[in-house]
């Protein structure tokens, strides 16, 4: 199965694809999508264009954003909402469920810490997918984001198939 992770960001929007067969994940792709645009909805629009041909390109079957974290800007979380809702909306429109994480949980799946920071987060990446070549940290975190989705959807599989066997 194929899982896309997306870190959100108004001015770079994060992106990773993972492979998951079983227990082992490989890496297929990640980058860091850069708004372009002079306002907010050129920007936003931007960010949609690039992210439908990501997940056009790549095909995920399954998807995960990073959930926002509200700061003491305002202005700021409120335009971060926005790209967040471009990174919801996308896969969505590619029919696809889309799993939601805070960043604490995703590092904790990750690093196995909810405090860990950027550096951390981008090592755990790299071991856990080995030869990875990371596009910045945006797309470590969102490839981060795509392994704590695999590893919850591989968990409820698990509980799937324990709860036929009890029936």
């Amino acid at each position: 199965m194929r899982v896309i992770g997306i870190d959100p960001g108004l001015r770079n929007l994060g992106w990773g694809v993972i492979e998951m067969a079983g227990s082992r994940l490989s890496h297929i792709a990640n980058g860091v999508i850069h708004s372009e645009g002079d306002d907010l909805a050129l920007r936003l629009l931007s960010l949609h264009v690039a992210l439908s041909e990501v997940v056009a390109r790549y095909a995920p079957e399954a998807a995960a954003v990073e959930q926002t974290f509200v700061n003491k800007d305002a202005v700021a979380t409120l335009k971060l909402g926005q790209a967040r809702g471009i990174a919801l909306l996308v896969p969505a429109q590619a029919g696809l469920t889309v799993g939601e994480y805070a960043p604490n949980a995703v590092k904790k799946a990750v690093v196995g810490v909810g405090h860990a920071d950027k550096v951390q987060v981008a090592h755990m990446v790299r071991f856990q997918l080995p030869g990875v070549e990371l596009a910045g940290p945006d797309a470590a975190d969102a490839l981060a984001i795509a392994i704590c989705h695999a590893h919850h959807l591989q968990s409820a599989g698990r509980m799937q198939r324990a709860m036929r066997g009890v029936a």
